[in-house]
């Protein structure tokens, strides 16, 4: 009777555990996903971060009473009433638009005009601003435009090179440091020192990974704060989860397989590339996953290595924000809790897309390992 009760307590313990972790979890989903997809749309995923102003030559149509082919309302930005373009008529031509440098440039709704010609459109009216259009004799008008950003396109792009350059570092170091402990290392004093390091590395705070990198790769090889930076920072991160979930995928492979191969002929490392890795591809591939995981949602490291520049990187020397770090900054220095939780919704939306193509891929391979 005794056993029966404590059997029933156990239960509900267990019950109640699993209760409150799906809520908290559904609780932060929701708090993030509400608060932050209003947010969301085309222009949110594909603008930049920062406002940009371009001086655009723009060509004129035949119509007397609007050359431009735009239609106009005046909004405030900056406490200053500027006309922004409201919607484009299709006898305009503000498609063939091009900047001073001669690259092509689509006006769209909603930029801000500031300038036509020389004169400045500060707090004029829609019939002031139309009569010093239309009272142009040039083939071309030149408009100085600026484009409102709060959009997460560099980020985005950034936070995608980073997943790619970490994981091009981390995982041959990781996968053949497993390989080493599991089919060549004998248990010994060394192998403990190694798995020893391992779990250490996996316990210390992420913070004190982007000092070192600060110290190591900004200031000591000059990389300056930079992707580059940032991903060898990430790398080093990465190799606990990557070597332990690989050694693990490893030892899960029957004895068997290894004396089979071995008494067919094929040599050690024959065995290992045609036997063994292909059938621990699928438990490589989790490892994956959970380092993909890791590098989206890291920001400590990356703060201190890469730098929370919100643009589009040049190269792998120049300095860029990720998601989660731009997310971190706003919500800190901005306040903006409402961007927060969009970039947070992005994250979170990138992580499932992330996980479902590794699973996809993973159980294609082991189809075709079967």
């Amino acid at each position: 009777m005794n056993r029966s009760i404590n059997d029933k307590i156990m239960y509900g313990l267990i019950g109640l555990a699993t209760a409150f972790t799906v809520a908290v979890l559904l609780w932060i989903i929701s708090f993030v996903f509400i608060n932050g997809f209003k947010y969301i749309d085309i222009d949110f995923l594909t603008s930049s971060y920062d406002s940009e102003t371009r001086y655009v030559n723009v060509p004129i149509t035949n119509e007397e009473d609007n050359k431009l082919g735009v239609d106009f309302i005046i909004s405030e930005h900056d406490n200053t009433q500027y006309p922004v373009i409201k919607s484009i008529n299709k006898s305009s031509k503000v498609s063939s638009s091009v900047t001073k440098n001669g690259e092509k440039y689509k006006v769209k709704k909603g930029d801000i005009i500031k300038k036509i010609g020389k004169q400045k459109t500060a707090n004029l009216s829609i019939g002031e601003i139309n009569n010093i259009i239309n009272n142009e004799k040039t083939n071309s008008i030149q408009l100085k435009i600026t484009r409102e950003g709060e959009g997460i396109f560099p980020m985005l792009i950034t936070t995608l090179l980073t997943i790619v350059l970490s994981l091009l570092v981390a995982c041959p170091i990781g996968i053949c440091a497993a390989i080493y402990l599991t089919e060549y290392a004998r248990a010994g004093k060394l192998v403990r020192v190694i798995r020893f390091a391992t779990e250490s590395l996996s316990g210390i705070p992420s913070i004190i990974f982007g000092l070192f990198g600060m110290i190591f790769f900004v200031v000591f090889l000059k990389f300056n704060y930079s992707i580059l930076a940032g991903a060898l920072t990430l790398s080093i991160i990465l190799l606990p989860v990557i070597i332990r979930q690989t050694e693990e995928s490893l030892k899960a492979i029957p004895r068997s397989y290894r004396e089979g191969s071995l008494g067919l002929g094929a040599t050690k490392l024959q065995t290992i590339r045609k036997v063994i890795l292909p059938n621990a591809i699928s438990g490589i591939v989790v490892a994956i996953i959970l380092s993909i995981g890791r590098i989206v949602g890291e920001s400590a490291a990356l703060l201190l290595t890469a730098g929370t520049v919100a643009r589009i990187p040049k190269n792998l020397f120049t300095s860029g924000a990720t998601l989660t770090v731009k997310a971190y900054a706003i919500a800190k220095e901005e306040g903006d809790i409402g961007m927060a939780c969009a970039i947070g919704t992005v994250v979170i939306i990138l992580i499932l897309i992330l996980n479902t193509l590794s699973k996809l891929i993973s159980k294609k391979l082991d189809k075709a390992n079967v």
